[in-house]
């Protein structure tokens, strides 16, 4: 597509988007001035950023909010860092993903639904011309490009053939109308949240060459052969991770690294420590292998570590042993004398550089931005061939951009993609708030969004927002739902209590086996600090979470009357029946629990915060996807039917055909937010 068509197709849905704001204002000729739900089709964020080969020019995924098909869409831009140019590049009537610039720097490969199911696609760079290289039945990943760029690896699912139990049904005569055949499953795996039920087949691994034809089949077996791709420095094989065992879905977290010859297949095994490895990369020299690694202790949180082998003789180098906090993605430097690679630390995604003793340098940069929902700790990076770092950056007032840091240090903000929309609204203003544990006085963080115009000499209702995981973590990050909640006057408070990730595995395991316990206590501190520091009306408190925030939420509930009311999203309500209809039960049940459900039984119980329903007075809304199958809505059914025979004023909201990421969608994010703030609304006390 050349650029007078892209502007031609995509500049009269911008303008659209920009005059969606105006039409709300009612009974008065002024415009809003504060958040409005439809503002979330406005929003603009960057992704996937990377350079060229020179390092003067970066790349990135731009996403946007399509209102008419209620999507998020994307295209690719560029910012020429010699002449400060900012210009679309790439753009389709779908999203792009997984961009990758040949190793030449002559070509682009993407992955784009454009035609309406998911391909590769391949851009010309100096001809400006764009090629689909495949007609693939199932979408493909991990796109991997070669180094002589004349070919492309990628994993694809490829279905299996399954024999049914009963074959001898009787042919039906011509007109009759039967009910459909049966389903029959006979697998561990038979379930995924956002997928639904699974067909039969896995994970293969591909190779097509670069200028098309047909993909090349080169993995086989009853188990997954997924995840990152490298190729070695010759082209002949891959390095990928694996559990290539017929019981891997029994084992969750088990993984080897292994090789693949790209002409015969041959697979071969070249790690064998315990506990999982992932996301092998080879250095630009060929001579090192980095990858993750776990030593797996089958506690619910884990940090992975950073590691190297040296291929000539199998030594292993443990990076980052002493860091004790989450790994994000690492990059090699062009020298192969150094990584990069991004870290959760205390509600920040954290850039830092390792060489190959260990030695750490920290930048001091926080990315993020890419949670629109929530304020969950995100974000990406690149590392261009001369030193320079692009990233998405992270602030509390806008949706990520991209920005720079120089090799001299330097910082340098490439684009300001909400400015148009954001520019002119009053936001919310955010404020770290340390809070002193009553339990064991750690500190733990905790975040402040206070209402536009807000006078300290009024009082004001507050929302309690707690994250889900557990292992996860908030931060000083935009969300939509912060801020939309601030702007109908509401102090919105959320932290990282005991339990959640970013503060190293001592922490994150202080609910190990124990969830929820203490947990809860940290957030009524939380709760009781904001109280005695901001104008708050403590007869008009209210709280409300997702998934792990909604569990602590209806124990929170059981625990004490002092909220007005409560929203439960998606939920555990009985930890015994989730962890025999969750997805992922065999992770759970190995990890969250001390052992099989029904020899724990008792302590399941203990943590169910159906166990204190009876002490319940807190009128509660449960909103649920019905495609959820992570905490799935018989959870909330459960705890829907006991709140209404123990007569407690209580609803449920269902979203149709939502998984667990019930706000994927734009409409579905105002849903969500709305409905918990009209619940609040109903029961806040005038």
């Amino acid at each position: 597509m050349n650029f007078t068509s892209f502007y031609r197709r995509y500049l009269p849905v911008a303008l659209t988007a920009c005059l969606i704001t105006p039409a709300q204002a009612k009974d008065s000729d002024a415009l809003p001035d504060t958040l409005q739900y439809q503002d979330i089709f406005n929003l603009e964020y960057a992704a996937a950023p990377f350079f060229n080969q020179q390092g003067d020019t970066v790349y990135y995924v731009r996403r946007s909010m399509d209102i008419m098909n209620d999507r998020t869409t994307s295209a690719l831009w560029q910012v020429d860092l010699n002449e400060q140019r900012h210009s679309p590049l790439l753009a389709n009537d779908g999203n792009i993903r997984q961009p990758l610039l040949s190793p030449d720097g002559t070509r682009l490969a993407y992955i784009s639904d454009e035609s309406g199911s998911a391909q590769i696609y391949m851009h010309y760079l100096e001809e400006g011309l764009t090629a689909r290289l495949t007609k693939l039945t199932q979408s493909p990943d991990q796109l991997t490009w070669s180094p002589d760029s004349k070919q492309l690896a990628f994993t694809l699912f490829t279905p299996e053939k399954q024999k049914p139990l009963f074959s001898d049904m009787p042919n039906k005569p011509e007109g009759a109308k039967w009910a459909e055949n049966a389903k029959y499953i006979e697998k561990t795996d038979y379930r995924a949240d956002g997928q639904g039920y699974l067909d039969s087949g896995h994970q293969q691994i591909y190779l097509l060459p670069a200028d098309g034809g047909t993909p090349r089949q080169l993995t086989t077996g009853a188990y997954p052969n997924s995840g990152k791709l490298s190729f070695s420095a010759n082209g002949e094989s891959l390095y990928f991770a694996a559990d290539r065992s017929e019981d891997f879905a029994l084992h969750p977290t088990r993984a080897d690294i292994f090789s693949l010859s790209t002409t015969t297949g041959k697979v071969e095994q070249i790690t064998k420590t315990p506990g999982p490895e992932a996301r092998p990369q080879l250095s630009p020299d060929g001579k090192y292998l980095a990858f993750t690694q776990l030593k797996d202790n089958k506690q619910s949180y884990q940090t992975p570590d950073l590691v190297i082998m040296k291929l000539d003789t199998g030594d292993v180098t443990r990076l980052t042993g002493a860091l004790d906090r989450s790994l994000g993605d690492f990059v090699w430097s062009r020298d192969s004398r150094s990584l990069v690679f991004s870290y959760l630390d205390k509600g920040y995604n954290r850039l830092a550089k390792v060489n190959l003793k260990g030695q750490l340098t920290r930048y001091d940069v926080s990315l993020g931005g890419q949670s629109l929902g929530r304020p969950y700790t995100s974000g990406e990076f690149a590392l261009s061939a001369n030193g320079h770092i692009a990233y998405t950056q992270a602030s509390d007032q806008r949706p990520a951009d991209l920005s720079l840091i120089t090799p001299k240090g330097d910082h340098k903000q490439l684009t300001s993609l909400n400015e148009d929309a954001l520019g002119h609204i009053n936001l919310a203003k955010v404020e770290h708030v340390p809070v002193t544990s009553s339990v064991d006085e750690r500190t733990i963080d905790a975040w402040v969004a206070y209402p536009p115009g807000y006078d300290k000499n009024k009082s004001y209702p507050m929302i309690l927002e707690i994250h889900g995981g557990p292992h996860a973590a908030y931060g000083p990050h935009f969300a939509m739902e912060i801020q939309l909640m601030a702007a109908k006057g509401y102090v919105v408070v959320w932290s990282n209590p005991r339990g959640s990730s970013s503060y190293g595995a001592e922490f994150g395991n202080l609910i190990h086996h124990n969830y929820p316990s203490d947990d809860y206590q940290d957030l009524m501190d939380v709760v009781d600090t904001v109280i005695a520091k901001s104008a708050i009306d403590t007869d008009n408190l209210f709280i409300t979470g997702g998934s792990g925030g909604g569990v602590l939420t209806a124990w929170s509930i059981g625990k004490t009357d002092r909220f007005a009311a409560a929203v439960v999203a998606k939920p555990v309500i009985n930890w015994m029946s989730f962890a025999l209809t969750a997805d992922a039960y065999p992770y759970f049940s190995q990890y969250w629990m001390p052992g099989k459900p029904w020899e724990v039984a008792d302590h399941l119980w203990e943590h169910s915060p159906l166990s204190l329903v009876g002490n319940v007075t807190t009128p509660t809304l449960l909103l649920t996807g019905e495609a959820d199958y992570r905490t799935p809505i018989s959870e909330s059914e459960q705890y829907y039917q006991a709140l209404r025979l123990q007569q407690v004023d209580a609803a449920m909201v269902r979203i149709p055909g939502a998984g667990h990421g019930i706000a994927g969608k734009p409409s579905r994010l105002i849903q969500k937010t709305g409905n918990i703030l009209a619940w609040f609304e109903r029961y806040k006390n005038k």
